[in-house]
């Protein structure tokens, strides 16, 4: 995928490399028809590599890697929509068919899950020992000091994150 920047940052590494052509050529022409010295074309040589080439390649390079940094991270938002989108119409789904409807690994699911629990945008658990990823009403586990997994008293183990100590399952909650 191109965004924006990433498309901006070739365009600019072309320019950079079409002026350095064209201007090279230029000067040797010059100094070819005998307008110029080669003195004069060291000099203009020099002046458009550090006035107008590098400035134009410095900026391309940027643009390129920050195109490249904004399409990780749509990727990843766009994986964290699909496994929300995926578990919200569902209600309940295995761990392993996650995996293949996204394909990808257990553990980018996992890691997908702890950020939208994170951003406050699911709420449910997770029952590591079957594999199953259940989306449950926040309201119906807010307060709750059961576990809905196997009825267990539940202890807080982080910011957005209730773990059974019992079936070891992982209640998200929203905030």
């Amino acid at each position: 995928m191109k965004t924006p920047a990433r498309l901006l940052g070739i365009v600019l590494l072309v320019a950079g490399i079409a002026v350095a052509i064209f201007g090279i050529l230029w000067l040797q022409a010059n100094v070819a028809e005998g307008r110029q010295q080669a003195s004069g074309n060291i000099f203009g040589i020099a002046f458009l590599f550090i006035v107008l080439v590098l400035p134009l390649a410095g900026a391309g390079i940027f643009f390129l890697i920050k195109g490249g940094e904004e399409a990780k991270q749509a990727k990843a938002m766009a994986g964290q929509r699909k496994l929300l989108d995926i578990v919200s119409t569902r209600g309940q789904v295995a761990i392993p068919d996650l995996v293949l409807d996204m394909n990808s690994s257990r553990d980018q699911v996992e890691d997908d899950l702890h950020a939208l629990v994170g951003r406050g945008l699911f709420s449910g658990y997770v029952d590591w020992n079957k594999g199953m990823l259940y989306s449950v009403d926040a309201s119906t586990l807010q307060g709750s000091r059961t576990c809905p997994n196997c009825g267990g008293e539940l202890e807080l183990a982080g910011k957005g994150l209730i773990k059974c100590p019992y079936c070891g399952a992982e209640i998200f909650l929203q905030g």
